[in-house]
């Protein structure tokens, strides 16, 4: 274990854009991947990185979170000074919540104060990845850095969704932007940019010093990306700023990162994962992603027929979840969590279905993502044809109709009710 280092996981986030995915829950606690929750990620990276010091700030709709990170993430020694400490706004140095990333640390500042520790890891919670963070320790310190950024190599029109930054040949960094749509390409190969990956790692002292001095400063908006780091890059005495690579060492090309920040880049994410050789590897047995594991019996297909029948019980190029029963039904290129029903003669494509979706007889889906507790009638079509859908359900610009979590979909002939918490929405 890293005694030197601890770690601060952002989770408190509204996740507007995931909405209605948050609409009960943080973003963090969204489900992903059939059995993991996105901040699973985060925290398997600390632990197989050695690090067991760790703080979860939480705000916004953290109960599911909250219940998550007790049941899954209970394998910590006091003893042994490991620790996971879930911190909701504390109001400990001022009367407000969270108002930024920056302020959400300084509000705990105290923790670091009674730690000591020689640097504090500054981590999202809401983002899809697998790094150890202990290269990123060791280039922090072989550059004797104030402040190291993860970055990744992401194509240049996607600049606008992140921020960037732009570097010298040796590393230090110029300047960080948030989402500049014109922002200035990599020497080179100018069709990418360099994106922050929002991990930071600080010296503790430089960290002290910024926070305490930006909670104070007038107009800040107490951001890392925003409010801090620009502040150091323009100092007289500037501070040394230098940005980590996040590649592959044997191919020195990108490592997989995804931000989640949308519904469809968190539908593409889990895209990713069904295909032959997935751009992002669960299966790697050195580097596990821990989550907790519900009582389910194992997945399984039932039915089939001969004839030509389509009552066959069928899955390919998808992740089947356990206590999943694939009943007479068809899935193909689908994301299936735990307790989903696919019963005879359905049909799932390209899909996202949480736990305890049951999808009726002759039911068909294509494109979608179903929340939870979702029972989709007989007969039902979801994704064929958009613009009804979007009388019903939310619609991405891409054409993915997200089902918020338990809504109650009601089939009467050709009258169709959807409602979930008492509202109601009617179409013939």
């Amino acid at each position: 274990m890293l005694n030197n280092v601890i770690v601060f996981i952002m989770a408190g986030g509204r996740g507007q854009r995931l909405f209605p995915l948050t609409r009960d829950r943080a973003k963090p606690a969204v489900p992903f991947g059939g059995i993991y929750r996105v901040i699973d990620f985060s925290l398997s990276n600390c632990i197989n990185s050695g690090l067991r010091r760790i703080h979860v700030l939480t705000q916004y709709k953290s109960i599911s979170l909250a219940r998550h990170l007790r049941m899954a993430w209970d394998i910590f020694n006091g003893e042994l000074g490991e620790y996971i400490d879930v911190i909701p706004a504390q109001q400990r140095v001022g009367d407000m919540w969270y108002r930024g990333t920056a302020d959400s640390v300084y509000q705990n500042i105290y923790s670091i104060a009674q730690e000591k520790p020689e640097h504090v890891l500054i981590l999202a919670g809401d983002h899809i990845y697998k790094m150890d963070y202990t290269e990123m320790l060791d280039f922090h310190i072989s550059n004797k850095a104030e402040l190291t950024i993860a970055t990744v190599c992401m194509p240049k029109r996607e600049a606008a969704q992140f921020g960037t930054v732009n570097r010298d040949k040796k590393g230090a960094v110029i300047s960080l932007e948030e989402k500049n749509p014109k922002a200035k390409g990599i020497s080179g190969r100018e069709d990418c940019v360099w994106a922050s990956m929002g991990i930071y790692l600080f010296n503790t002292s430089v960290l002290e010093k910024e926070l305490v001095e930006d909670a104070s400063r007038s107009g800040s908006v107490h951001d890392f990306a925003r409010s801090i780091i620009p502040k150091m890059l323009k100092d007289k005495r500037k501070k040394r700023v230098f940005a980590y690579e996040f590649k592959d060492k044997k191919t020195r090309g990108p490592l997989y990162w995804r931000d989640i920040g949308s519904l469809d880049a968190y539908y593409n994410a889990n895209m990713d994962l069904v295909h032959i050789t997935p751009q992002f590897n669960l299966y790697y047995k050195k580097w596990p992603i821990r989550t907790y594991h519900e009582q389910f019996p194992p997945a399984k297909t039932v039915f089939v027929e001969d004839g030509g029948s389509e009552r066959t019980g069928m899955a390919l190029n998808s992740l089947i979840s356990e206590g999943c029963i694939i009943s007479g039904g068809k899935v193909q290129g689908c994301v299936l969590s735990p307790d989903v029903r696919i019963n005879s003669f359905s049909q799932v494509y390209d899909s996202v279905l949480m736990e305890g979706v049951n999808v009726s007889r002759y039911a068909k889906i294509r494109r979608a993502i179903i929340d939870k507790d979702v029972n989709i009638p007989e007969n039902m079509e979801i994704g064929y044809d958009l613009k009804k859908d979007k009388k019903r359900f939310t619609v991405t610009d891409s054409g993915i109709v997200i089902v918020a979590k338990g809504t109650i979909i009601e089939k009467n002939n050709k009258d169709i009710s959807v409602h979930s918490k008492g509202v109601r929405k009617r179409q013939g």
